[in-house]
């Protein structure tokens, strides 16, 4: 409660004219029931919610006087006083009320002049009971008489929060009107949706009774902005012109989302005939309304009143049960045998000389104990359950969730605070024989604005304004992921390209300027980028984002590519290994029994090849084999995380990586060991030196910087495994809704490949193999002995052609030598080809002895036995 409004009452008690006085009842304290008790009912008659509880009231009165079981032989009587929407009046009024001697005082439905009367019934002690105050901030605890009749707008907002976070936005915009109820309201829908990561971007506050201009530019400020989900909470008699203006600004099609309060509702079911009016302007809109469950006593009071439709105000509704909570009340103190008596207040004495009757305002003497009654009241009625909770407010809140469409509402679900959304009403959800796959539907399909039924994305980028501010790295090393570049962007790299690749698959056009964050002298830091970020210096940063704040948000992007985590890298020193021990060189041992003769020394020379070939070969694949087995026994001293934070050896770092944070407040290693490095040159010559030579043992880095390294530098390697595995991405501020859909625009670019094709062209180059560490490269194969199997192959050659043309040449001196001695009877129908061909194959097939037989005798006649008899043979035949 402001000092706004105390001085308010102030003025109306000082404005307060005598004349106001009425007869006081039972004055005389007598407990004897009195003949009537008179309460008033403050609200503007001349209003939608006006309308509808008066002759709510008057019907709720006459029932109770016709009810005889209920203030037997006592008549209640209201007095009515219109507050004509003006918290002054109100004010008035309700002090014309209170010097009435009224007992109780049902309204107002003005939390603004709730706020002010509620000041003057605590010090009168006299309840006020409001059927339409649901300002959140007037609680019980503040204003001891205050009793809410209805539903607190702090539940209608959860109800609100849980649709917004149904579907999944994010960002809302309020617009309300700017007094109490609409303040109160939209404070406690912040506070709804802070519960579920959302939040409110806009408030677009309306004053009182806002001209038509003024609700334009209103909303074409609205319209500028990014979020297209609207939570309108103003006043049922002048909301139906935001809505008129949201329709000619366009403001009512596809893509926008309106969430109306109970307000609409109540205009919608005030509206006998100017409802294709009210449909026309709200096409699309979800509305809330205070659910009533269906009853007899209902029925039975419809069917009575003709003013109230089937689908009756819940604020009419509301009021009728009022007047009978009153009743029950007072019956319940009249019981008792409490008196209704009242004395003047102390603090309200006439002034001598003064026009001023403040004397007329007097105490209800048992008020409190009127009050505990209330509190106390169970029943039921047309509304449902009458009956409070221990902090003071109505039990079982509950929502419709309507869909305005076509010529109608359409239920979608309910909203309330055991159930949260359903489609199964309330009061069934406790039943046995529950569908539970229905109740598992939170709500049914909307027909939202612009008659889609698609769920709009709830926000569209404002392409009217500058251009995005993109934060990138300038680094001095590890330049294939992010690099100045003397280009349109100004930057290049990977990391680049995969946003730029995103970017123009957006549904929207997005523009970018890319800014070089860092020095150029060492690699920024990523914490600081992505504290640019988080205070929107930035609105994205790119590059190696590994680590962001709580107040960011990381948009992965490397998957399954890249496997982001720290790994440690070492020096890699052999050591022998114990497969020397089933590995032991052996030779081929091989005795051969040579002859003296050339053919003999042809075999031999042959021989010695192939046992030189068999040794180097054997020697070879012992030693590679050997080597393998080695490779496996490597060691640097490191050989994991354990065993690095345990020592007291250097640790490198790369600059500006999240590791050294990492280091120093998750592994507790003390930053006098900490060594900080720039580029893959460093790290190679900062592993050679070695911890004790001003170097260090091992460095800390993220994988993909560790495999480019090892990719250049062989002798290094991994030890240990991954740890603190974390996405790279792009950082967006938390709340950014193009977070979401660049990660659906990534996706995209994974699965048509365009994202391996990016990495390809920027990662995939490497020097040599950083899994072996370079041990694949000396591998043995065919190929490597390609020069012994060249010089074998070439010493065969050679003694062939020597021992043919050894052949050779004995035939020829053999066939010349034997045709002298023994001449060739003539042989008639025989090719002199097939003949010498014959005769060559019979020479090899001899034996070497009788070939030197044969060419060591001298022509003399004689015939040779061998050929004789061939001849013979043949002649013969």
């Amino acid at each position: 409660m402001g000092y706004a409004h105390f001085a308010a009452l102030l003025l109306c008690v000082f404005m307060f004219v005598s004349g106001t006085t009425a007869d006081n009842q039972n004055s005389t304290g007598d407990p004897a029931r009195p003949a009537e008790v008179r309460i008033g009912a403050l609200f503007t008659f001349d209003s939608v919610i006006g309308k509808a509880v008066r002759p709510a009231i008057e019907l709720a009165v006459a029932h109770v006087n016709s009810d005889p079981s209920i203030l037997r032989g006592t008549k209640l009587s209201v007095l009515m006083q219109d507050t004509n929407c003006s918290g002054f009046v109100g004010t008035i009024e309700a002090l014309q009320l209170l010097a009435k001697d009224v007992i109780t005082v049902l309204g107002p439905q003005s939390s603004a002049v709730a706020h002010v009367i509620c000041h003057a019934v605590n010090e009168l002690h006299v309840p006020l009971i409001s059927f339409a105050a649901t300002d959140p901030t007037l609680s019980s605890l503040e204003y001891p008489y205050f009793v809410r009749a209805t539903q607190s707008d702090y539940y209608q907002m959860d109800a609100i929060a849980s649709i917004i976070s149904q579907y999944q936005w994010k960002h809302v915009i309020a617009i309300y009107v700017d007094d109490d109820y609409g303040r109160g309201g939209i404070m406690a829908l912040g506070d709804a949706l802070a519960k579920r990561k959302c939040k409110i971007v806009y408030k677009a506050k309306l004053p009182p009774g806002a001209a038509n201009t003024t609700i334009e530019n209103v909303l074409m400020q609205v319209n500028e902005m990014e979020s297209r989900v609207y939570v309108i909470h103003v006043n049922p008699d002048s909301g139906l012109n935001v809505f008129s203006s949201a329709k000619s600004l366009g403001m009512m099609s596809s893509g926008y989302v309106w969430i109306a309060t109970d307000w609409l509702s109540a205009v919608m079911d005030a509206s006998v005939h100017g409802t294709t009016d009210v449909m026309e302007l709200t096409q699309g809109v979800l509305v809330l309304r205070q659910h009533v469950a269906d009853s007899d006593i209902q029925k039975a009071l419809l069917s009575k009143w003709n003013n109230l439709t089937r689908n009756g105000s819940s604020y009419s509704m509301r009021a009728y049960d009022s007047v009978w909570l009153v009743a029950h009340a007072v019956e319940r103190f009249l019981s008792e045998g409490n008196a209704i008596s009242f004395s003047a207040d102390p603090n309200l004495q006439a002034t001598k000389g003064s026009n001023l009757q403040l004397d007329s305002l007097r105490i209800f003497n048992n008020g409190n104990k009127l009050l505990e009654n209330v509190w106390s009241v169970n029943f039921s009625g047309v509304s449902g359950p009458v009956q409070f909770t221990l902090d003071r407010n109505l039990i079982h809140p509950v929502y419709d969730i309507l869909n305005i469409g076509g010529t109608g509402l359409r239920t979608i679900g309910y909203w309330s605070n055991i159930s949260g959304l359903s489609v199964v009403a309330p009061e069934h959800l406790y039943s046995s024989a529950l569908n539970s796959s229905t109740n598992n539907v939170q709500l049914h399909s909307v027909i939202w604005p612009g008659q889609i039924s698609e769920k709009p994305r709830g926000w569209e980028f404002s392409y009217h304004g500058k251009a995005m501010r993109i934060g990138v790295p300038l680094r001095t090393s590890y330049k294939e992921f992010v690099t100045q570049d003397n280009g349109p962007d100004g930057v290049k790299g990977f990391a680049v390209d995969v946003f730029k690749a995103a970017i123009s698959l957006l549904p929207y056009p997005v523009s970018c300027n890319f800014v070089l964050f860092g020095d150029g002298l060492k690699n920024p830091s990523y914490t600081d980028l992505v504290q640019k970020v988080s205070e929107n210096y930035f609105d994205a940063a790119i590059g190696d984002i590994a680590i962001v704040t709580n107040r960011t948000r990381l948009v992965d992007f490397t998957q399954p590519y890249i496997e982001s985590g720290l790994i440690i890298v070492a020096p890699a020193k052999e050591v022998e290994s114990n497969a020397w021990a089933f590995l032991k060189p052996f030779t081929f041992q091989m005795w051969c029994v040579l002859g003296e003769n050339t053919v003999s020394a042809l075999g031999r020379f042959v021989l010695l090849i192939w046992l030189f070939v068999v040794l180097i070969i054997n020697s070879s694949y012992t030693a590679s084999l050997t080597s393998l087995l080695t490779v496996q026994e490597l060691t640097s001293g490191i050989q994991g995380l354990d065993s690095l934070i345990s020592s007291s050896s250097a640790v490198g770092y790369q600059v500006g990586s999240f590791s050294r944070n990492y280091l120093v407040d998750e592994l507790n290693i003390a930053e006098s060991r900490l060594v900080p490095l720039n580029s893959p040159s460093d790290y190679a010559r900062a592993l050679e030196l070695g911890s004790g030579n001003g170097g260090v043992a091992a460095i800390i880095d993220e994988l993909p910087y560790v495999d480019i390294f090892l990719s250049k530098y062989c002798k290094f390697k991994t030890v240990g495994q991954v740890f603190t595995k974390s996405g790279w991405g792009f950082a967006f501020p938390r709340d950014s809704p193009l977070a979401e859909d660049l990660s659906t625009a990534i996706l995209t670019l994974s699965e048509n490949g365009n994202l391996q094709r990016i990495h390809d062209e920027w990662l995939s180059g490497r020097e040599c193999s950083a899994d072996n560490n370079g041990a694949a490269s000396n591998s043995l194969s065919l190929s490597s002995f390609w020069g012994l199997f060249l010089i074998c192959g070439l010493a065969c050659l050679l003694a062939l052609v020597i021992f043919f043309l050894r052949i050779f040449c004995q035939y020829s001196r053999y066939s010349s030598q034997v045709e002298v001695q023994y001449p060739e009877p003539q042989i008639v129908n025989r090719p002199a080809r097939l003949t010498t061909i014959k005769s060559l194959i019979s020479f090899v097939d001899k034996k070497e002895e009788e070939v030197k037989n044969a060419l060591k005798q001298r022509p003399n006649g004689s015939q040779h036995p061998s050929i004789g008899n061939t001849a013979i043979e043949e002649q013969s035949t």
